[in-house]
């Protein structure tokens, strides 16, 4: 009787369920893909919920303030604001933005807000922490710009708006994770080859797919913390660039921790060398030459 067959690898197999400790991201190397793309389909709609909540906390309140707050007479027509009301005048302010009208862009208004957007007679101009940017309006541009003109459309915009921003978000994210994940395998993959680990091609993929997901858990919780005021816009930009750095990290300790290949399984089918024609590799394998004796049945 012949022994059990020994493990290829170490018996460390854990199931792929959470991609949230280095062991957890390794063991999404060996799983299935649907259960990667499970896994990034719930981070991915919990981004997009995050994203939601920004708007209708953060910034859809400004804009319902402004549409209250707008005269009676007014009107978009050609392409140029015919503005009756007062200016500079505030419309709207929040934490994160606030709207003004300033037909002339004196500047004598500004709020103290994260963004802030300024209308003038012939463009908008848009204030930031990074400057401001010039936007024309566009020459068609015909319609009242007065609250009852503007808070029934404010209406029926508003949720087609939350679905885009939900959508769009959810879309992003599989994407880029898609993307990114094409980026790492391959140095992945390189680097368990020559470290000796238990890492396929699909399999380093599938990996550093799941390495991300600390990173986007990072990106939730920031985009969370700005929206309730902890973190201000400076710290918001080094959120992005943490969670980047928190999937590289994962990316290579994942792999750190991945089983590697058992002295036995090498010498049980040591590895071909791809550049051998097969007259050498003949040459080389000299059991290959042995001649199997017939028998004399057979003549």
């Amino acid at each position: 009787m012949t022994d059990a067959a020994e493990p290829k690898a170490t018996e460390w197999r854990p199931t792929a369920w959470q991609p949230l400790t280095p062991r957890g991201v390794a063991a999404f190397a060996r799983a299935p893909l649907r259960r990667l793309l499970l896994v990034q389909f719930i981070f991915a709609l919990a981004a997009a919920i995050a994203v939601v909540w920004f708007l209708r906390s953060a910034w859809f309140p400004t804009v319902g303030e402004a549409i209250e707050n707008l005269p009676e007479k007014a009107e978009m027509k050609s392409g140029k604001l015919e503005w009756t009301g007062s200016s500079p005048q505030l419309l709207g302010e929040g934490h994160f933005l606030a709207f003004v009208v300033d037909t002339n862009h004196a500047g004598f208004l500004r709020s103290p807000a994260q963004i802030q957007v300024e209308l003038g007679k012939n463009d908008v101009y848009f204030y930031s922490l990074a400057g401001y940017r010039e936007w024309p309006y566009p020459p068609d541009w015909n319609f009242g710009f007065t609250r009852a003109a503007l808070k029934p459309k404010w209406g029926a915009w508003g949720p087609f708006i939350e679905w885009g921003a939900f959508g769009g978000m959810l879309l992003w994210c599989l994407l880029s994770w898609w993307v990114l994940s094409t980026i790492y395998f391959l140095p992945l993959w390189l680097g368990g080859f020559f470290a000796n680990r238990d890492l396929k091609i699909l399999g380093s993929w599938k990996l550093a797919g799941a390495a991300l997901m600390p990173g986007a858990l990072v990106m939730i919780g920031t985009i969370v913390a700005y929206g309730f005021g902890v973190l201000d816009v400076v710290q918001l930009g080094v959120g992005v660039v943490m969670h980047f750095i928190v999937g590289w990290i994962y990316v290579i300790w994942g792999a750190k921790v991945t089983p590697k290949i058992s002295a036995d399984a090498i010498a049980e089918k040591p590895p071909e060398n791809p550049f051998a024609k097969p007259a050498e590799e003949k040459e080389n394998n000299p059991t290959s030459n042995v001649q199997h004796p017939t028998s004399n049945a057979e003549h």
